[in-house]
């Protein structure tokens, strides 16, 4: 009886008695947002405007967010046209529709680089300015226009 009861007191201490670990923020605050969250939302935010006026022409059109871009990866002619880089740092790629290897269609879509977008931004301000031209550049590309088309400017 006594080694059972020592052992459930065991069980509820907490360890080195520093108290309940947990997260600091509640969930409901931005401040518990991790970077990529935060990243994803500057991508909605920046991406609002652009598909508010060009709706109807992004209809078929996905954007989607990787951590980094995969390395060495060779890519086709065709789709190397897509990548839009940073000297030799892709900072996104446009993926053209066509079919998977299941012989299904896919759609084409807008893959942003979260890491090497980061990188080159000194603050929030500049990554939000970055990933609003990096998203206007790729869907020019994508509807084949000028950048300034799509800006509005």
């Amino acid at each position: 009886m006594a080694r059972s009861s020592r052992y459930r007191q065991r069980m509820r201490r907490d360890r080195h008695g520093r108290g309940l670990r947990g997260p600091l923020y509640p969930a409901t605050l931005p401040a518990a947002a991790s970077r990529a969250e935060k990243f994803d939302a500057l991508v909605l935010d920046a991406l609002e405007p652009i598909e508010a006026r060009w709706r109807t022409e992004l209809t078929k059109l996905d954007v989607a967010v990787d951590d980094v871009p995969e390395v060495g990866e060779d890519l086709p002619p065709e789709q190397a046209e897509g990548v839009l880089h940073d000297g030799a740092v892709p900072l996104s790629r446009l993926v053209p529709a066509g079919v998977d290897r299941a012989g299904l269609p896919t759609r084409a879509r807008i893959v942003l680089y979260r890491r090497p977008l980061e990188a080159r931004a000194k603050d929030s301000a500049e990554l939000a300015d970055l990933v609003h031209d990096v998203l206007v550049e790729q869907i020019a590309i994508y509807l084949g226009v000028e950048p300034d088309i799509i800006d509005g400017e």
